[in-house]
């Protein structure tokens, strides 16, 4: 809640063993709420669950309050945080489709401004009530999509025609994920406490110990029972996700619920139908556990203790993302290269290990470790061994 700028004014707690239909939660759990809305003169009542549309008009009667569910105060947080063109158009599909089966019984609170939680977004709130311009509104965003994902499916044709592989940041919301980012990248993304501060997918380019070069993706983070609604509206912003070589699973060292952060996120990237791509979990914030603790943690293949805010342990990051690598994959050569070829020398010094070299006759003799996008280039200048 405090993500979407509200004050919480209380908290109740119910164990059913089946949600009631009309209300989900029991009936004399619902008074107590009404009680407490009234004498606190609560605004808002949030309900952490899935409502259907009648089950909101009845919470709403019985409290005398507006009621609002987990997916929409998601929405309202992602709206919030939407920057570009992509983003601000998928929530406001993402909002329009949730709001078309409660439109019963709204018609003063959807025509007037929205100010409160749950009421924010693009244009939604000059809709009003008529089905068929949000219908209309829906297809035309959805064409507006459709010309962004073009635009994007473009732009990653044209990345692809260089053989640049893809590492993808995914993991529960609040990870640390934009801040790695940030110190690996020197992007300017926004980080925060908040939760979904990263809406917008961001791609930059990270260079390896082995000098390889790859693309390195920031994305929004995962939640408990993210709403189908959302990932269908958002599919195109996770399909860097999809299209990842390697995926970095971000988590918090410090957290109490590690381990069902882990599963919450583990079940997004199997909808996402990724989870046979080779993984490392970067477990972040070690600056935040004692030192007697810290000196337990062991690194391994597949799992890398970092902090990102502190920069421990990125070299170690680094080259477990290297290990893990099968495209571009490096290759030792001997070569031997004209030194008037100025520019292509720059580039074996900027994207290779030397690792020795000497000058004779005006060339340049190298053994290197090049990647496979550059040695097809330099195999003109290769040196054979003489066969005997």
């Amino acid at each position: 809640m405090a993500s979407a700028g509200a004050e919480i004014a209380g908290e109740f707690v119910q164990h059913r063993d089946r949600p009631d239909p009309a209300t989900l939660i029991g009936k004399g759990k619902l008074q107590e709420i009404a009680g407490v809305v009234a004498s606190v003169d609560a605004d808002l009542v949030l309900i952490d669950h899935e409502l259907s549309p009648s089950q909101q008009r009845n919470i709403e009667k019985e409290v005398n309050a507006r009621v609002i569910d987990r997916t929409q105060l998601i929405l309202d947080i992602f709206a919030r945080h939407a920057r570009s063109r992509e983003g601000q158009l998928q929530v406001e599909l993402a909002q329009l489709e949730y709001m078309l089966p409660r439109l019963a019984g709204r018609g003063i609170e959807m025509s007037q401004l929205g100010g409160g939680i749950g009421t924010r977004g693009p244009g939604e709130t000059q809709l009003e009530t008529d089905r068929r311009k949000i219908y209309r509104r829906i297809r035309h965003i959805k064409q507006q999509l459709e010309d962004v994902k073009r635009i994007r499916r473009q732009q990653r044709q044209r990345r692809e025609s260089v053989p640049l592989p893809t590492v993808a940041l995914v993991g529960y919301t609040n990870a640390g994920k934009s801040t790695l980012f940030n110190v690996l990248t020197g992007a300017g993304v926004l980080e925060s406490a908040k939760m979904f501060a990263t809406l917008d997918p961001t791609v930059r380019g990270v260079m390896l110990p082995s000098k390889r070069t790859v693309l390195l993706s920031d994305t929004v983070g995962f939640i408990r029972s993210l709403p189908t609604t959302l990932v269908s509206a958002f599919r195109a912003t996770l399909e860097e996700v999809q299209r990842a070589a390697l995926l970095l699973h971000v988590a918090d060292v410090t957290s109490l619920s590690a381990h069902d952060q882990q599963n919450q996120v583990e079940s997004v990237l199997k909808d996402l139908e990724v989870m046979d791509r080779p993984q490392i979990r970067v477990m972040n914030k070690i600056d935040l556990v004692p030192q007697a603790q810290r000196r337990e943690l062991t690194n391994t293949e597949n799992t890398v203790y970092i902090s990102a805010q502190k920069q421990l342990g990125l070299d170690n990051l680094l080259s477990a993302i290297d290990g893990h690598l099968e495209i571009d994959a490096l290759q030792k050569m001997r070569i031997r290269v004209p030194q008037s070829e100025g520019k292509l020398l720059a580039q074996i010094a900027a994207r290779t290990h030397i690792l020795k070299r000497s000058y004779r006759d005006s060339k340049v003799h190298m053994d290197v470790e090049a990647p496979e996008s550059l040695a097809r280039t330099l195999r003109k200048y290769e040196v054979r061994p003489r066969s005997r």
